[in-house]
């Protein structure tokens, strides 16, 4: 089967197995903790002498501020990072799970071609954390909803949902190498595991300076969540999360081409 009633029964197949996974219930409940994170910083702005020194300064740190614009700067914060781990870990597991499982030979018997199948698994994957993009969003609207923060505006809110559009489509792009590791390793393990080394060296690296031309990095500065006088993106920074995003979609398909002779 090829063509696009493949790539349809692929998508479809995918769809179920997330569907009947504990993989959205989990990926949704670990997203969830940003804004209920970001909400409790916020409060520990508000009442400082209540709250423990370290959330206080922790909040400090990222000078956030108890109103609309600065609790969404401290939401895209924590989704910046956040985001990047359960995008990753839905992309491992997506691709993975076949090894793990020991479902990999079954599939790749299957009459549908081997292009199909990584196209169909990348766009479970972008569904999926499409969905919880807007997960964050809503929850984030209603935690400062709850908290009634001061300093609501239109503006505020849209832009607030154009940057977590923003975070989710570069976290999407900067994954596909995670398929590929949890493609080549046989299993979701070493996928995470580069998730985890990837995220410390983002944060790292944009500490140093050296964040605009990492392309893990580059999400905090495109989307302002760190300084503008700690560096500005420019074209080459985001040639190489294009450069990134196609490398690892490449690999993984040329990999899955040849899955059965490895």
């Amino acid at each position: 089967m090829t063509g696009a009633r493949a790539l349809a029964a692929a998508c479809r197949v995918e769809a179920g197995k997330l569907r009947h996974s504990r993989a959205p219930v989990l990926s949704a409940a670990g997203i969830a903790l940003a804004p209920v994170m970001t909400g409790v910083f916020v409060v520990a702005l508000r009442a400082p002498r209540r709250s423990s020194e370290l959330v206080a300064g922790k909040a400090d740190l990222f000078g956030a501020a108890a109103t609309w614009p600065g609790f969404v700067q401290l939401l895209l914060t924590v989704y910046v990072a956040g985001g990047l781990v359960v995008t990753g870990v839905v992309s491992a597991w997506i691709f993975g799970r076949e090894f793990s499982d020991r479902t990999a030979a079954d599939l790749l018997a299957t009459p549908v071609s081997r292009s199909a199948i990584v196209t169909a698994k990348f766009a479970v994957t972008a569904v999926w954390c499409a969905v919880l993009a807007a997960v964050v969003l809503a929850g984030g609207l209603l935690v400062g909803a709850v908290l009634g923060l001061p300093g609501w505006t239109d503006v505020v809110v849209v832009d607030a949902a154009a940057k977590v559009a923003a975070v989710y489509a570069f976290n999407v792009l900067l994954t596909t190498p995670i398929a590929f590791a949890a493609s080549a390793g046989r299993g979701y393990l070493p996928a995470v595991g580069l998730v985890m080394v990837l995220v410390v060296l983002a944060q790292t690296l944009a500490m140093v300076g050296a964040g605009t031309w990492f392309p893990w990095s580059v999400p905090a500065f495109a989307t302002g969540v760190v300084a503008p006088d700690a560096g500005t993106v420019g074209p080459v920074g985001y040639l190489l999360v294009g450069l990134v995003a196609v490398a690892g979609a490449g690999l993984t398909a040329a990999w899955w081409q040849r899955a059965d002779h490895r």
